[in-house]
This record gives C-alpha cells, sequence and structure tokens, in this order.
C-alpha cells in the first residue's frame, strides 16, 4: 500500500515529536532492530541483479507516467553501477533554482547522465544507518532561510554543501571503474527531488537518481505536496530497497523543524510487475570519468578495503572504532603524519584526532535515530600549507563528511592566515569579495584574526545579520537579487573556473587557484584554526552529525589534546577570536556547542569558558 504524506504542518510535526517522547531526533528504535551502525557486512552491497531491479522498476514508472528519463545507480562509495537513459528522454538538463538569477551555475546545461549520477550520489553520501536523506532532504537545508520561504529565519544548517566532494577535490577519486570511494560528484550535491538512498538489512547500499524534467533544480517551497516525475521514478526505483521509515527524514528534526523525505509515493505503475531488464526501452549509457564500459555491475561493500573505507587496527585509536580511507589494497590514504611545515608533531595529529573522535562517541547525534546514539563523524586535520595531516571516522558517519569536513578545515586555516587577503586577491573575479570582507572588517585576512567555519559563515549568507530578510548580504556572499544555491559567492567563485572544466569529463587540478584549499571552502560549522599559544599551526574539520555537534567534537577536541600533551597547541586564544569581531546584528560567533551534549554526563554546557 503506498503511503501519502500529509500536508505540512509545524503544529503537526511538533504533536508528532512530543508523542515521540523527545524534540530532537525523534522516534524510537522500532523496524531497524537495534541497529546502531553495525549493520553492514561484507554482504552489505548491490550485486547487478539488484542494481537491474532498481533500474527496471524506475522504467517501468517512468512509462507509467509518459515521462522518459535518464536513472543512475550508484554504490554508498559513489561508484557508479548502471545509467540507463530511455528512449526519449532528454539529453541535457538545465540548473535552475527557479528564483529568475543568473551567474554562476544558473542556467548552465548540463549532459543528463550527470544530473543524475549527482542526485543518486546524493542520497546515498548522505545517508546513513542512522538518517535516510533525500535529494528533496538536501534542498531544504542549503536555502538561505530554515525553513524555505520562512522569512526572518536562519540560513539553512547545511548552506553550502551541495559545493562538495567535487571531481577536482583531493579527497575523493575519479575513474570510470569500480574502485576505492569516496568519488567524486560531477555537480557536486544535489538539492532536486528524484534522488534516494537505498538500504539493504538496514545498511545503505547506494542511490538511486532520475532526472526526466529536465530541470536540475529545488523545491524553493516546502510548506506544500508536490507531484515530481522524478521523485516518483526514484521511489519506484527504490522499491524493495527502501529506507527503514524511522530512519527516514521526516523522523529527524534540526532546529525543532521537521525535515523532508519525499513528498508522495503514489505510484502509477507496480513495481513487481516491472519489465525484464532486456526488454526496457532505452540504452545503458557509458560515462566518461565515471562509468565505463556500458555495462550494469555490482558494488562494493562498505567497510571492506575495496570501498575505501576500513576499521583502523593503530594503536593510536585503539578502542575507539576509527575508520580511515583506504587506497582500495589496504594502505591508509591519510594517516596521521607530522605538519609538512614543521609546527605540527606527528603525535599531536595523532591525539587532536583521537579526543575528537572521543568526544563524538560520547556525543548525543542531532540527526540519528535511534534517540540515545552517538554522533558519528568525519574529523580532519592540516597544517598552515593545507596539507592533510590525517582523516579519521566513526564506523557509520556519512560519506559526504569526508570531503566536507577538510573543506572546513581548511576553511578556517584560509580565514585565519595572515597571508590570505594577498592570496585570495590575487585570483581573478575574486578581488572584490576581499575588499568587501576588510571594508567591513578592517585589516580582515591579514590581521592573524581566528576565524571558525561558524563565522565565516555568519559572512556568507545573503543577509547579515543571517536570516533578517531584507538586510544587505554578508560580504563573501552575492546580494540576494543575484543569489541562489547555484551562485552563493565567493564559496564557488574560488571553484568555478574547474567546475566548469570539468563538465563533461573529470580532468587534472584543484578545485581553487588557492594552495591552501585545493578542494574549496565550506560555509557551515565544525571548522576551528589550530594554535600553539598565538602561533597557527593547522585547522581541524568535522563533519556529520548535526552542525552543533561539529562545532563540539573540533572545538573540545582540540582543547582536551592541548590539555593531554601539555604541549602548548589548542584553540585560538580568545583575545584573537573572530568573536571578538563586530558586525552589523552584533559579533561574529566563533564556537556554538549544543546544550546537554553528551549521553553519559549532566554537563550542560561543555565549551564554557575554553
Amino acid at each position: 500500500m503506498a503511503l501519502t504524506l500529509a500536508p505540512f504542518s509545524f503544529r503537526r510535526a511538533l504533536l508528532l515529536c512530543l508523542v515521540a517522547a523527545g524534540c530532537g531526533v525523534g522516534g524510537g528504535d522500532g523496524d531497524q532492530g537495534g541497529c546502531r551502525g553495525d549493520c553492514f557486512s561484507p554482504a552489505s552491497f548491490l550485486d547487478i541483479a539488484e542494481v537491474e531491479q532498481v533500474v527496471r522498476q524506475a522504467v517501468h514508472e517512468a512509462q507509467a507516467r509518459g515521462a522518459p528519463a535518464t536513472i543512475a545507480v550508484v554504490d554508498r562509495v559513489g561508484n557508479v553501477l548502471a545509467v540507463f537513459r530511455m528512449t526519449g528522454a532528454s539529453p541535457t538538463a538545465t540548473v535552475s533554482s527557479g528564483r529568475g538569477v543568473s551567474g554562476g551555475l544558473e542556467n548552465a546545461v548540463v549532459p543528463a547522465e550527470l544530473a543524475a549520477i549527482a542526485k543518486a550520489m546524493t542520497g546515498a553520501y548522505l545517508s546513513s544507518e542512522g538518517n535516510a536523506f533525500s535529494t528533496r532532504t538536501a534542498g531544504q537545508i542549503v536555502q538561505e532561510n530554515f525553513n524555505p520561504g520562512e522569512t526572518n529565519a536562519p540560513g539553512a544548517p547545511l548552506f553550502g554543501v551541495q559545493f562538495s566532494s567535487l571531481t577536482c577535490s583531493d579527497v575523493v577519486n575519479v575513474n570510470a571503474g569500480v574502485a576505492a570511494g569516496p568519488k567524486g560528484s560531477p555537480l557536486g550535491l544535489a538539492a532536486d527531488p528524484g534522488g534516494l538512498p537505498l538500504y539493504k538489512a538496514g545498511a545503505v547500499v547506494g542511490g538511486v537518481g532520475v532526472i526526466a524534467d529536465g530541470i536540475y533544480g529545488l523545491d524553493l517551497n516546502v510548506f506544500d505536496i508536490d507531484q515530481s516525475a522524478d521523485e516518483l521514478i526514484a521511489v519506484a526505483g527504490a522499491r524493495g530497497f527502501d529506507a527503514p521509515a524511522n530512519r527516514r527524514a521526516d523522523r529527524i528534526t534540526a532546529d525543532g523543524r521537521s525535515l523532508r523525505y519525499v513528498d508522495s509515493e503514489e505510484l502509477a505503475s507496480d513495481p513487481a510487475s516491472a519489465p525484464a531488464f532486456g526488454a526496457l526501452p532505452g540504452v545503458v549509457l557509458a560515462v566518461p570519468g565515471f562509468f565505463a564500459p556500458a555495462t550494469v555491475r555490482s558494488g562494493t561493500a562498505y567497510g571492506t578495503p575495496a570501498s575505501g573505507y576500513r576499521a583502523d587496527a593503530s594503536v593510536a585509536f585503539a578502542g575507539l572504532g576509527v575508520f580511515v580511507l583506504d587506497n582500495g589494497a589496504g594502505a591508509a590514504r591519510f594517516p596521521p603524519v607530522a605538519g609538512t611545515d614543521g609546527l605540527l608533531a606527528q603525535a599531536e595529529v595523532e591525539a587532536i584526532l583521537a579526543e575528537a573522535i572521543k568526544v563524538a562517541n560520547h556525543a548525543r547525534a542531532q540527526i540519528r535515530q535511534p534517540l540515545g546514539s552517538a554522533a558519528q563523524v568525519s574529523v580532519v586535520v592540516v597544517d598552515t600549507t593545507g596539507a592533510i595531516l590525517g582523516i579519521v571516522r566513526s564506523r557509520d558517519a556519512p560519506v559526504f563528511g569526508t570531503d566536507v569536513a577538510v573543506q572546513k578545515a581548511r576553511g578556517a586555516l584560509v580565514f585565519s592566515h595572515p597571508a590570505s587577503a594577498a592570496e585570495l586577491a590575487a585570483i581573478g573575479g575574486i578581488g572584490p569579495y576581499v575588499s568587501a570582507m576588510q571594508a567591513l572588517i578592517p585589516g580582515a585576512l591579514s590581521d592573524g584574526t581566528a576565524y571558525s567555519s561558524r563565522s565565516i559563515a555568519n559572512l556568507a549568507r545573503p543577509f547579515l545579520p543571517d536570516g533578517l530578510n531584507g538586510t544587505a548580504n554578508g560580504p563573501l556572499s552575492k546580494p540576494l537579487a543575484q543569489w541562489s544555491v547555484f551562485s552563493t559567492g565567493l564559496q564557488f567563485d574560488l571553484v568555478a573556473a574547474r567546475f566548469f572544466a570539468n563538465l563533461p569529463v573529470p580532468g587534472a587540478g584543484a578545485c581553487t587557484a588557492l594552495a591552501r584549499a585545493p578542494n574549496g571552502t565550506q560555509i557551515f560549522p565544525g571548522g576551528f584554526p589550530i594554535y600553539r599559544g598565538s602561533t597557527l599551526v593547522g585547522a581541524i574539520g568535522v563533519s556529520g552529525d548535526g552542525v552543533d555537534q561539529d562545532d563540539l567534537v573540533g572545538f573540545l577536541g582540540t582543547h582536551n589534546a592541548g590539555v593531554l600533551l601539555g604541549t602548548g597547541i589548542g584553540n585560538a586564544p580568545g583575545a584573537i577570536r573572530s568573536s571578538n569581531v563586530a558586525v552589523p546584528g552584533g559579533n561574529l560567533r566563533y564556537a556554538g556547542c549544543p546544550v546537554a551534549p553528551f549521553l553519559d554526563s549532566s554537563t550542560s554546557d561543555a565549551c564554557s569558558g575554553l
């Protein structure tokens, strides 16, 4: 029986939240059978017959709707397992936010298969065994207000995440085979409904993405119920691999607001009656850089070396449940090392990473079911050149956080480094952002002020103060009349040249011309500079389970490592933090740790006074 969602209502969401005994994550363990990030196994992958089933079901629904589509299936780490273009489907899609603006990616015409792949990757990358997020969810959490259309509400919690996991990132892998992930996404993360995660026995095994309507956009109004052909075709494709009902986004809240998963599951077809794969109208496409040859294939099992993510057995992280990135043959890609600039020792890097994971292991998750789950995050440390000194992860951290954690660390580094004003101004088209920043904050980017990614976020919104509609834009953002999720300002302009150069086929080269941030920067919380006394020595980035939790893990983890080692490393001295910087509406915020953050402690404010 198909499930039809009732019209969105905050009153109804609040009632459901109260009935579920706890606004925050909400709900109980239910049909997940006690799984808390340990459901996946070497058997948790999509085989060829299952990939074909997803495609068959999606095509069957598209036929029933008279909406020829391009359909992509990926595994959890982004390997493309199938791309199918139905007869009559448009070979291209037009990027449009629907806001009537130009610039950035707006109005770009892209191959439809790249749009489908980006949607499928987004469904897989944003999801875990504790949360199932769709591209509709993504669209809700990246816009200028949260919720979209709710004026005078702050920017969405993952504002800017759409420009992550790009094919130019030094964190991702790019090749057309089934190999170690994470793989780069051709369009970053998608906000356009039509991308869903795929599950087997509670474990994320991949994602399906669909483009039929020719528009790669997003939903600007979360207060109505859409009948999206892209989304309904994806729903049909995912049948039999559906996300557990009590893990879906609509069972999770952020800032007291219920998230969206899909607007409708009223199918026009019966997935069980889908025709045989060989009888489908259309072709399996080869996609250079992503999928070749044009043959359906099986995916990798997350947690095995072949997937690019595996458990770590090193002494430095013993007993912490740490996972690391693997090259596919058993070797860690980013093991802890000393800084290339000589400012951080390997033991210090190990301690910072370990203390951050310890905080996460005790922290109350924000976007994870069931209640009482610990946060699951990715953590990275970089040196002052931007070099990655180590990446570690919780077992079930969402894949998207891998690249995002690095972007956060590098963003905090760039804005805190006194050479950044000159380095940014030297990049074509970036000078106006530097001038706007320094007009608002004299000496910015050259005076040694320590900026967290939360502070950077305050300055990168189309409203300053954030969320007050009608005010002027922050210096790192475009004005609202020119802004969209496809044209955010400095964040996108830094990566724009390489982004377009990598369409339609990924090529060599860093995402930016900024040596300290080769994969770009991120503009939501979770990144902090690291100091030894008043000397900048690196930065930490955290991503995965709620932005306040990200701040907690990065800020408190760095502090705890400094206390443990006694070598002088720690957070920025209070006197140089950006929280001393006055902007319209008040001072910038530095760290936003959650209230009562721990599962096993009554501490109410773990970051106070640090």
